[in-house]
């Protein structure tokens, strides 16, 4: 096995902006794969519009029950408007309770079906990483199975160092250390699972620890902590805004356009291929 590293766009589906930063991230530049939110508002574009452009795209499921309203009746999930209103620490706590997760399943499998009756898929993870809390990870790979969708997303991520003083002293990056001991203790627990359903995926995740914060560079230093052969996948929210749209919005870190930025940089092209990569997609590695 070779290093192999996947560019995935999660919120594929949220809006417009991210619709436009995977058509354009695809056929013009870095990404390979992209993540839909089936309760996503612009889901119909996705599907209508920016899939049938870009062929070669890995679509996948972006498990969601933490933002927006639920496709089904789940009312421990959510308020009286079916508005997700759970945290990721309240999640934890009602993985525990077996009508919780009966309704997380339906919900989920709402959300599984009216993504793969619309396109293929190839590849199923989270919105916030809520299917790594190891209770929901085992019906995940439970569904992923029975669907046959063969990868994954686990979340383990090798801290490594950027060299940047304004990613490290500011209010996001302490918070992402705490995220990382988290994720990388649930991915331990859940490995075992997915050997359990003979599920492909990622060796290492990139963009928890600079989660608010990527650019070019986390993803070049989260390459290069890598030594070894392995699986990479690094996660990002790309938003592409055009020209009427700049004219009156100034792009922040917030904003996620500088994670387009990121599909459309030819030196970190450079980057992956001297740090001994190959950019492949979910669907490429589910078919070895």
């Amino acid at each position: 096995m070779k290093k192999k590293f996947i560019l995935n766009a999660d919120d594929f589906g949220m809006s417009e902006y991210y619709n436009n930063a995977v058509l354009d991230g695809k056929n013009n530049g870095l990404l390979t794969s992209a993540s839909l939110c089936a309760n996503g508002d612009c889901f119909e574009q996705a599907i209508n519009e920016i899939i049938p452009q870009c062929p070669d795209l890995s679509v996948g499921i972006h498990l969601n029950i933490i933002e927006g309203k639920s496709l089904t009746e789940c009312p421990m999930l959510t308020d009286k408007d079916r508005n997700f209103n759970n945290g990721y620490i309240s999640l934890i706590l009602k993985s525990f309770n077996k009508e919780f997760m009966k309704q997380v399943e339906i919900e989920f499998r709402a959300q599984i079906e009216k993504i793969m009756n619309r396109t293929n898929v190839d590849h199923i993870d989270s919105h916030v990483h809520t299917h790594a809390i190891p209770n929901i990870f085992r019906l995940t790979a439970k569904l992923a199975d029975e669907y046959g969708i063969p990868y994954i997303r686990t979340q383990y991520e090798k801290p490594y160092i950027t060299p940047s003083i304004k990613k490290h002293f500011n209010t996001k990056y302490p918070p992402n250390i705490l995220k990382i001991i988290l994720l990388n203790t649930f991915t331990i627990l859940n490995r075992s699972v997915v050997k359990k359903y003979d599920l492909k995926t990622n060796d290492y995740l990139i963009g928890v620890g600079y989660t608010g914060m990527m650019d070019s560079k986390t993803i070049k230093y989260g390459l290069k902590s890598l030594r070894k052969e392995c699986v990479a996948e690094a996660l990002i929210h790309p938003c592409k805004y055009d020209n009427t749209d700049t004219l009156t919005f100034t792009p922040t870190p917030d904003s996620h356009h500088f994670e387009y930025l990121i599909t459309q940089d030819d030196e970190l092209r450079n980057n992956i291929a001297e740090l001994g990569f190959n950019l492949v997609n979910h669907s490429s590695l589910s078919e070895e």
